[in-house]
This record gives C-alpha cells, sequence and structure tokens, in this order.
C-alpha cells in the first residue's frame, strides 16, 4: 500500500514537472465545455474566395458588402480578394487555388475572341449576376474639344490588368481613333496631365462618381469627353451619361456628357454537379436569393444594390446553370400564385 503511494505521488510529481495533466486533472479537462476553435475542415466547408479588386475601385466595395451580408458563420463566408483588376481577375477564377467566384468586366470575351484556345476556355465561365456598370470616364485637357483630337496623342489607361487598360483599347479602336497607348498608374498620369505634361487625356472605367474626378480642383477647361455610340460599340456596351450632379467641376449645370457603360459580372467557373465547388456555388445562390433584399434595403448599403436585377442578362454571357434554375423556380411560383388569385369561371364573386 505504501509503495502504490509513493509511486503514485511520484507518477503526479512527473506529470507536473513534464507539464502533463495527471489523469484526475485530464478528466476535469474533459468535463470543460468544448472548444469554440473551429477545425479546418468547418472553417473551409462554406467559404467561397471572391477575387475582387484593386482598394480604390468599387467592385472591392461591393464585394465586402455582400461578404458582409451573406455572412453565416461557418454556414456561409465570402472572401473578398484584393486583386489586380476586372480583367485579371478571370485568369484567377480560371487557375488561382481558392478563387470560386470574379468580378469580371462583360468585354472579356473579346479577349478570348482573338485565341484559338479561347472559346473553349469561356464555355467553362458563366455570370452569376450583373452587378453596377461601370461608365467610361474620359478626361482631357483644355485644348482638347472632342474624343476625336485624341487622334496621335498620349492618353493613359491605367496599370497593365486594370480594367481602363482592357476596354480602352477596344473602345478606341472600334471608333476608329488611334492614340498613343501609354499604361502607368493614374496618380501619376493625373499629376503630369494636371501640368500640361506629356498626356492629352486620361481613360477611367468605374461605378460613378469617381472620387479621383470629384475629390480635387482642375485647371479651367478641364472637362469630360463624350463617347460617341455605333454598332460596334454596342455589341459589349449601352449608352449613358454623366452630369453635374456626378462631377460639378467638369460639367457644366443643366448638361449631360454622352458615354457608355461596361457590364460588370460577377462571374463563376462552371463546375460539374458532383463537385464539392459546384455544392458550394449552390449555398452561394440559395443565400444570394434570400439576402439580396437586404442588401437593396438596409442603411449602411451603397444605393446602387438597389438597381441590381438578378433577372438582368448579359451580352455574349451564359448563365450560370444555378441561378437559371432558380429563376425559372421563382418565375414559375410566382405564376402559380397569380393563377390561384385567379377565379374559376362562374365562381361567385
Amino acid at each position: 500500500m505504501v509503495l502504490r503511494k509513493t509511486t503514485l505521488a511520484i507518477t503526479a510529481a512527473v506529470c507536473l514537472i513534464a507539464g502533463v495533466a495527471p489523469a484526475v486533472a485530464q478528466k476535469k479537462v474533459k468535463a470543460q465545455t468544448p472548444s469554440q476553435i473551429p477545425n479546418h475542415i468547418k472553417i473551409n466547408a462554406w467559404t467561397l474566395g471572391l477575387a475582387a479588386g484593386r482598394t480604390e475601385g468599387a467592385p472591392l466595395r461591393f464585394a465586402a458588402e455582400l461578404a458582409r451580408e451573406l455572412d453565416d458563420e461557418h454556414d456561409m463566408r465570402v472572401l473578398p480578394i484584393v486583386t489586380r483588376g476586372p480583367f485579371d481577375n478571370v485568369f484567377d477564377l480560371l487557375h488561382l487555388k481558392g478563387v470560386d467566384l470574379a468580378v469580371v468586366s462583360g468585354d472579356i470575351l473579346e479577349f478570348f475572341k482573338k485565341d484559338p484556345a479561347g472559346p473553349a476556355i469561356a464555355k467553362k465561365l458563366a455570370y452569376v449576376m450583373q452587378l453596377v456598370p461601370a461608365e467610361v470616364h474620359i478626361l482631357a485637357r483644355a485644348d482638347i474639344e472632342k474624343i476625336e483630337d485624341l487622334a496621335g496623342k498620349a492618353v493613359n489607361f491605367n496599370s497593365k490588368g486594370t480594367q481602363a487598360a482592357y476596354t480602352g483599347p477596344i473602345l478606341f479602336e472600334r471608333l476608329g481613333i488611334k492614340v498613343d497607348q501609354q499604361f502607368i498608374p493614374h496618380n501619376q498620369a493625373m499629376a503630369q496631365l494636371m501640368k500640361g505634361e506629356k498626356f492629352a487625356a486620361t481613360f477611367w472605367v468605374s461605378s460613378k462618381p469617381i472620387d479621383p474626378l470629384t475629390k480635387r480642383t482642375f485647371p479651367p477647361g478641364f472637362k469630360l469627353l463624350s463617347v460617341p455610340i455605333n454598332d460596334k460599340l454596342l455589341e459589349y456596351y449601352f449608352p449613358t451619361y454623366l452630369e453635374a450632379a456626378d462631377y460639378p467641376g467638369l460639367v457644366k449645370a443643366g448638361e449631360r456628357v454622352e458615354t457608355v457603360a461596361v457590364p460588370t459580372v460577377l462571374a463563376a467557373f462552371n463546375w460539374p454537379k458532383d463537385s464539392d465547388r459546384y455544392r458550394r456555388q449552390q449555398r452561394f445562390v440559395d443565400y444570394l436569393f434570400k439576402r439580396l433584399p437586404n442588401l437593396q434595403s438596409k442603411p449602411g448599403y451603397d444605393a446602387k444594390w438597389k438597381d441590381i436585377n438578378l433577372a438582368a442578362t448579359v451580352p455574349g454571357w451564359q448563365r450560370l446553370p444555378l441561378m437559371q434554375a432558380r429563376l425559372d423556380a421563382a418565375k414559375e411560383k410566382a405564376a402559380a400564385e397569380k393563377r390561384a388569385d385567379v377565379p374559376a369561371p362562374g365562381a361567385r364573386q
């Protein structure tokens, strides 16, 4: 008996010295509340990566608001990712690990038309919904009166990989205007433009109003140029305008500057039905249908959510089958409810 007590005492002492709780203490630990730290399976199960855009752009802001509203702990989580921009986002969607969704420009399909493997790759892409369109802004110095005056002159299209750097050359090509295309960060180009050096204009693509064009004073005569509409532009873009309410320092009161808007698309990879990524998309679509009304009505969210219609189509794109199925079901439900409200012929009113 003495030997047994001595052995137990020695064992307890060794456990304490080694930082290991004896058997009695272990039982108490097991009886405590389970750890609140989620394991790797739970934290990854319903998490989707969303390639959004640069920190200064509207896509990242919309992605952050979407993530906030759809968040449901471990049952749904969207991770907005800062990226190079809507052009490169499509390649992140195709190839980057952890990216399930991406904000891309509607005219990205033009890129795939020019590559032999492009059409096959484009079939792997589908759109979930159309987001707020991004308007084209062309800020020009005082001596430029119309867009045709930019022929042969230096125009900055922002850094490679951005929306402006992709859309700008397409637009000028379709207008038949050859400019000296430059691709440096807009803040650098703007500094030179303001001094009258090198650049005749800067080309922007973003949802209006753009902070860099509203939060500064421009030299006299600086203006936003009108974009003439033709059939070639209408393949991807649609007409819109900029006005004094958007840019009081660049547009005169009562006037409008005609321009075009680029559809902004929340895109997804078209995964097979039996895949884990497909199941994540399915849950994302379910949450989107349920919570979009909150984004459109709750204070604190961008007012432009109110303009988003899940049924809106995007020229040249295929809709994600999951979205199409949900839209068809919603349409059929609405039709059934309407039929139920109509009295049968001869029924007493």
